[in-house]
């Protein structure tokens, strides 16, 4: 939020007003867009993305994708709903599909839009390993990343014109689709190293939430790590933190999501 303190008084009064804390997080974040705006241009190009790719559907594959994602869309709508904010999530369309595609690779479009590469199963290996992908992609449309995201890029872009509401349809189209490009791989999207370890912590706790074992975080990322070495990095982890920060953060995590996976019936 710095370079919104350059646009004055006004400025720093949109900021206040434009704040969004993640209830799970309790991190603050600047979001200006339009959250129905948003989901439908996602809702779009979600669709327009399943088209040109080959959706894998009937498979066992296919099946425990959309296994793992019932059950974190569930989890996560349970404690929005136990907390009284379960109106955060009620426009969500919820989708999980299985892309063929050798990427190691898993994103999630605004809105609960849902894609998992079969080229990211091999580290995955079980539902566990799966609920980590899925839970800190989930993350990132929970937390609302899209729309930070989108709102720095208006801001950047447009600087004080957003405080006299003149920003067209046709500009907002333009943020967009500079976040989202159009035509291309959505999962492109580039979060901040903060919004990537805030995906890493509420995705642990939500996986816990919907019975998943949190400490399959470790070897997951050790092995998608280990996977990269000697090799382009894969988009998945081009903005992440690194593996050693990464590791300790789960592991200063971990107590938390215990917790959640015990009272969703885990074994200790």
């Amino acid at each position: 939020m710095k370079f919104i303190n350059l646009l004055g008084i006004g400025a720093v009064a949109l900021t206040v007003a434009a704040c969004t804390t993640n209830p799970i997080t309790g991190r603050s974040s600047l979001q200006l867009a339009n959250n129905s705006e948003i989901l439908t241009m996602s809702a779009q190009e979600y669709k327009s993305t399943l088209g040109k790719s080959k959706v894998i559907t009937g498979t066992a594959d296919a099946k425990k994708v959309v296994n793992v994602g019932s059950r974190i869309k569930s989890a996560a709508e349970r404690y929005y709903q136990s907390i009284g904010r379960s109106g955060d999530l009620a426009n969500y369309k919820w989708e999980f599909n299985l892309i063929q595609s050798n990427e190691l690779n898993a994103w999630c479009m605004p809105g609960g839009k849902v894609a998992v590469y079969t080229g990211i199963l091999p580290i995955t290996k079980t539902e566990s390993g799966l609920a980590v992908v899925m839970g800190h992609e989930v993350s990132h449309a929970l937390a609302g990343h899209g729309n930070e995201r989108i709102s720095q890029a208006m801001v950047a872009q447009y600087g004080g014109a957003i405080l006299g509401g003149s920003i067209s349809n046709a500009q907002w189209a333009n943020v967009f689709e500079a976040v989202y490009p159009i035509g291309s791989q959505v999962a492109l999207l580039k979060y901040g190293r903060n919004q990537e370890s805030e995906a890493d912590q509420m995705g642990l706790y939500i996986m816990g939430m919907a019975g998943y074992d949190p400490r399959e975080a470790i070897p997951f990322w050790e092995r998608m790590e280990a996977a990269s070495k000697g090799a382009r990095q894969p988009e998945f982890l081009s903005t992440h933190p690194n593996p050693e920060t990464r590791i300790s953060d789960i592991n200063k995590n971990l107590p938390k999501a215990l917790e959640y996976y015990k009272a969703a019936g885990g074994k200790m």
